[in-house]
């Protein structure tokens, strides 16, 4: 805010509450007053919400005791209560019994001092600009006020605003559990959070596709609400995902195992698959094919709005637990046919190739 703002604005009357009152007083009478021009309870109302940015502003500067201290000494010096002098005398602003170099001791703690200057300079007006040295627009006396507040809270040019505007909310923490098809999808849940502003509320929020177990999702503006008229806080939302007895997520993917028959990895053949969303693929397995190969269904994943994932199928050759009659013989003479065979040949041949 411009520097004279400080001088014309009555924060103790826009909260409706004296000078002398209590913190307690204050934050009582602003959440009274705030709660009565909040733009939700006054929509469409450009004066309400006005007023509402009127008591914030007010809010932060009087329940900081440091920036109220410094309001109110601005305030005493508008009405005259500060008297300005130049060496061993000049004009004054009024007929208050303290000078302004007591103010400022009051306010630095170093006899009238200037903060930086070991308590040895003194404070003196421009005689070439007038009595007051071109009063509250002048260069002096913007440099002057500048040493009254904390450094980010004055510009070069005298320019003054609250060090802190309305402080935003807290943000909440909540749970939520989603079957797979939720995860997968998407899903609209009802939350009911507690916020120690206002009390139980009932949240509706929108969990993207494709979450994972255990992932937090960030939904924007649903936490705490102000006390001070800031914007709300937001609510974090744990997801635990049941899981689905054949199929897993993988990021935007979708996997799935699924056996097939040695003759089948054998010899190739085509497959039916189920998806997730309960339709069923076609795939080619290749001969030859061995197991723990994956095979890929595109476009049968997760949606999200970067893209679509795929359906991942690893093959896994099934091996029975009983054979008998002619499959026993069958699969015998294949043995003996290859009998020369050692598939963990090339195993021992890597070891002797790394000594």
């Amino acid at each position: 805010m411009a520097g004279q703002d400080w001088f014309e604005k009555d924060f103790y009357s826009v909260l409706g509450v004296p000078q002398n009152a209590t913190a307690a007083d204050i934050k009582k009478a602003y959440r009274k007053v705030a709660r009565t021009h909040h733009p939700d309870a006054n929509p469409g109302d450009p004066a309400a919400e006005k007023r509402f940015k009127e008591v914030g502003e007010a809010y932060a500067v009087l329940s900081d005791p440091e920036q109220r201290q410094q309001y109110d000494a601005i305030r005493a010096m508008s009405r005259g209560g500060a008297r300005f002098t130049a060496g061993g005398g000049g004009p004054t602003a009024g007929g208050g019994a303290a000078g302004f170099e007591d103010l400022l001791g009051n306010l630095f703690g170093q006899g009238g001092g200037m903060p930086g200057a070991g308590g040895q300079q003194r404070v003196r007006y421009s005689p070439g600009a007038g009595a007051y040295g071109g009063g509250a627009e002048s260069p002096i006396f913007e440099d002057m006020l500048s040493g009254l507040f904390p450094p980010g809270s004055a510009t070069g040019n005298g320019n003054f605003r609250s060090p802190r505007g309305p402080m935003r909310g807290g943000d909440l923490n909540a749970t939520a559990t989603l079957t797979f098809r939720q995860a997968m999808e998407g899903a609209q849940l009802n939350l009911r959070v507690d916020d120690p502003q206002s009390g139980l509320r009932n949240i509706t929020a929108r969990i993207p596709a494709g979450v994972r177990d255990g992932q937090k999702v960030r939904l924007r503006g649903k936490g705490k609400t102000s006390e001070m008229g800031g914007e709300p806080g937001d609510l974090w939302v744990t997801v635990s995902v049941e899981p689905h007895p054949i199929f897993t997520l993988d990021g935007a993917d979708v996997r799935i195992t699924v056996p097939v028959t040695f003759p089948e990895a054998v010899f190739g053949t085509e497959i039916e698959v189920p998806t997730p969303d309960g339709s069923r693929v076609k795939l080619k397995v290749p001969a030859g094919t061995p197991s723990g190969r994956t095979l890929r269904a595109r476009g049968r994943g997760v949606k999200t709005a970067k893209r679509t994932g795929d359906l991942l199928v690893m093959l896994q050759v099934a091996v029975p637990q009983r054979v008998d009659g002619k499959a026993r013989e069958a699969l015998r003479t294949f043995a003996e046919a290859t009998s020369g065979e050692n598939p963990r040949a090339d195993l021992f041949a890597h070891l002797d190739d790394s000594r």
